[in-house]
């Protein structure tokens, strides 16, 4: 897998401290984007499960999958959530897709958003830039709750504007 930067004790993709790794490659290319040099997929270099799980093991923070967008990669990226997820650490994963079209379509993709503990999910959108919002650039963008939602049925939320307890 392709990886462009990883940002070890940031606080601003997801709550407390985390390991952010930042994967090659999206087509979505949402303009005012803050990431735009992601967008190539051959963009950074290529690191093995081994090699990442050694700098989370050492941060021994929660991690976050950004990008780009992890989603062009999930094949790629399924072996680490594994890996992640045996260590103990959760996952939260940023996509540009709307979580429960990828969750219909099946395949690696679902599979990865289903190892999240939470999916930041829809395009930045311009327009609708808000930042009081927290783990999120647009007001479209929704943070799902996964196993909450696998649970009931229904697409559950965390942190909404009227719900920031625990940040």
């Amino acid at each position: 897998m392709r990886v462009v930067d990883i940002i070890p004790g940031t606080t601003v993709d997801g709550p407390g401290m985390r390991t952010s790794i930042y994967f090659a490659g999206c087509r979505h290319q949402c303009p005012g984007c803050h990431n735009p040099a992601t967008w190539d997929f051959s963009a950074g270099r290529e690191m093995s499960v081994p090699e990442l799980m050694d700098i989370i093991i050492d941060n021994d923070f929660d991690v976050t999958f950004t990008g780009g967008d992890p989603l062009f990669s999930a094949k790629e990226i399924i072996p680490l959530a594994k890996a992640i997820r045996q260590t103990g650490y959760s996952i939260w994963v940023y996509t540009g897709f709307v979580f429960e079209d990828v969750m219909k379509q099946g395949g690696a993709e679902s599979r990865l958003l289903s190892m999240a503990e939470a999916v930041v999910d829809g395009p930045f959108i311009e327009a609708l830039r808000d930042t009081s919002l927290h783990f999120r650039g647009s007001s479209n963008q929704r943070i799902i709750d996964v196993a909450a939602t696998v649970a009931t049925g229904n697409t559950v939320t965390l942190f909404t504007d009227l719900n920031t307890e625990g940040i």
